[in-house]
């Protein structure tokens, strides 16, 4: 009879059936939003609960500060606003670094703007209001003392590109994976240029540890020349307060959802084990931490 019990007790609480999961995922033109729409399906079937519900936000700030206040229990949050974050409210821990996001800052192909320096008495779209990518906009105009020389105007990424074809701004900035899907849609496709950023980029990297540097390649957009740019990793964090078995199953199933994740954008190619442990300063939940180990990574 004990036996019989324990084998109850067992089916009733292997299973997830009864979480209820609120996924932050930014604009629905970028990266997170088409990575969360995967891994929503695949948590749904692999841990066999609803299907989570994927949150539109304004970006990486506004997705901490959700899971923070307890409006979603996952955010996808670049590494430099994490990292920022965590320094005021250590209530939120990581469960992986997934894929990287790359600066764009984006002219028109016809514009005379060839480097970032040029900028200086232009009209900038920065990103949406608390969004990562208004973040690392204003620090880079901020360092290489542009600030006060452009004019700024909070807009997503759909508004920047609609607001550079009309000419309604000069440049846009945006933080994403590649490809990010909207600049590839047919009517942007030879009407967008990206800046090289090699010159600048020592003041850049100077303001946090987290970036790195990389090269976009011209086949990527469709450019003439591959770009030099700065790289910002990306983190799925939770509350603390999640439940170790929980978060233990949801790194799971990221890392068995890889191959979805990469038919969903080509950015996912890069989520591993290995690099995923690599979230610092931001710590590892405990339930991912058991994941890893048992992984021997």
């Amino acid at each position: 009879m004990a036996a019989v019990l324990l084998l109850v007790l067992t089916a009733c609480t292997a299973g997830f059936g009864e979480l209820k999961l609120r996924i932050a995922a930014g604009n629905s033109g970028g990266v997170y939003y088409k990575l969360a729409q995967t891994l929503a399906g695949a948590w749904q079937t692999g841990l066999d609960i609803d299907r989570p519900q994927v949150l539109q936000t304004q970006g990486s700030p506004d997705n901490v500060d959700k899971v923070l206040t307890r409006q979603a229990d996952v955010a996808f949050v670049a590494a430099d606003v994490a990292a920022d974050r965590y320094q005021a409210r250590r209530d939120f821990a990581a469960l992986a670094r997934i894929h990287d996001d790359y600066l764009h800052i984006v002219v028109r192909a016809d514009s005379d703007i060839r480097s970032v320096s040029q900028l200086s008495g232009h009209r900038i779209a920065i990103g949406s209001p608390q969004s990562g990518v208004e973040y690392i906009a204003e620090w880079l105009l901020l360092a290489l003392g542009l600030r006060d020389s452009v004019g700024t105007t909070t807009r997503g990424l759909d508004d920047s590109v609609v607001a550079l074809r009309n000419h309604e701004v000069d440049a846009f900035f945006w933080s994403g994976g590649l490809p990010t899907p909207k600049l590839l849609e047919p009517e942007n496709r030879g009407r967008l240029r990206l800046l090289d950023l090699a010159d600048v980029l020592p003041k850049v990297q100077a303001l946090s540890p987290v970036y790195s540097t990389a090269t976009i390649p011209a086949s990527t957009y469709d450019q003439l020349l591959p770009v030099t740019t700065l790289v910002v990793p990306n983190f799925l964090v939770v509350p603390k307060s999640m439940p170790d078995d929980v978060a233990e199953a949801l790194v799971r199933g990221l890392f068995d959802a890889r191959p979805r994740l990469a038919l969903a954008n080509p950015a996912a190619l890069s989520i591993d084990v290995h690099p995923g442990i690599e979230t610092q300063p931001v710590p590892l939940h405990p339930g991912a931490l058991r994941y890893y180990r048992a992984q021997k990574t």
